[in-house]
């Protein structure tokens, strides 16, 4: 048993580097397929990278998607204090920010600049205001917006609570725009990958072609189609693992480009973000779709043309 495992290992590491070896003797014709692979997945990836990226920068949409709840007149700061104690029992709140109303009428004063005519007015007109922050999902941000809906209507029947307001309107176009962008990478990268699969299956069925003589006479001294397909096999895996490598190199490249303009510009809108290049799980699975994808479409091919390679 250890014999046999070793022998069968032998032969496959002797193919494995055999296949690298053909297809360095022919470097240009090497690097113009693994290029076309390259350019094919990085897209897609690129795509996925920005679109992460955009999912870090709408990470702030729950500080900024806000229920304000204007209290009655009537309240007082204890009845206040009261419903406040019984939102922070609500698990759909993450956060709470109580404004009084001699606090409203001051920030008012500062920011309207008719503080002056203010002082006409014999009673305070606004109302104490208890700022709610919705805990959402950033794995599940289309759900966020019914959630909050559902939030805000249940927050409009507490008691003291005059008027529930909030702005999500533009929050369902961001988060619209963002599931249309998902969708539309997830279709883009099944086209491409299908381009991918006929780029390789046609190289390999050119080069059974080019070996056709060579097969046939390995089948008439018994050669079996399993050690036919499997230089072509691997020549695959080598042709899938280079354009991994160059669709990883130019997704790299890409977002470095435009990391510092990027940057630059959520600066100077006061933000901290930063931009992801590509993480260790983006690039394994960058790579070994790659691989996979050169090992399908070796094997779609040869099944399909080494049946029409027979000794007559």
């Amino acid at each position: 048993m250890g014999n046999w495992l070793h022998t069968y290992l032998l032969r496959h590491l002797q193919v494995f580097f055999y296949s690298l070896g053909q297809l360095t003797r022919s470097p240009l014709s090497l690097l113009m397929t693994s290029a076309v692979i390259g350019i094919a997945l990085a897209l897609p990836t690129g795509l996925h990278i920005i679109l992460k990226n955009m999912q870090n920068i709408s990470g702030d949409l729950d500080s900024a998607a806000q229920i304000s709840l204007f209290l009655k007149k009537s309240t007082s700061d204890a009845q206040a204090q009261q419903l406040i104690q019984q939102l922070k029992g609500m698990p759909q709140i993450k956060k709470i920010n109580y404004i009084s109303r001699e606090q409203a009428l001051q920030e008012f004063k500062r920011l309207s600049g008719f503080g002056n005519a203010l002082k006409a007015l014999e009673k305070n007109p606004l109302p104490a205001v208890i700022v709610v922050q919705p805990s959402l999902s950033q794995s599940n941000a289309l759900s966020n917006t019914a959630a909050t809906q559902q939030l805000l209507e249940q927050l409009q029947n507490k008691p003291y609570v005059d008027i529930a307001q909030l702005d999500m309107q533009w929050v369902k176009r961001l988060y619209t725009i963002m599931d249309i962008i998902r969708r539309g990478v997830i279709i883009l990268s099944a086209l491409l990958a299908l381009a991918v699969l006929l780029v390789i299956g046609n190289t390999i069925r050119l080069a059974i072609q080019n070996r056709r003589d060579e097969i046939v006479i390995i089948k008439l001294i018994g050669g079996t189609d399993t050690f036919i397909r499997r230089p072509f096999l691997y020549t695959g895996f080598w042709y899938g693992l280079f354009g991994g490598l160059i669709a990883l190199l130019l997704v790299m490249t890409s977002l470095l480009l435009l990391s510092d303009p990027i940057e630059a510009l959520t600066q100077s809108y006061e933000s901290r973000f930063s931009m992801q290049i590509i993480d260790f799980n983006s690039t394994v699975w960058l790579i070994g779709g790659s691989i996979l994808l050169g090992l399908s479409g070796s094997w779609v091919a040869v099944e399909r043309h080494l049946r029409e390679i027979e000794p007559t």
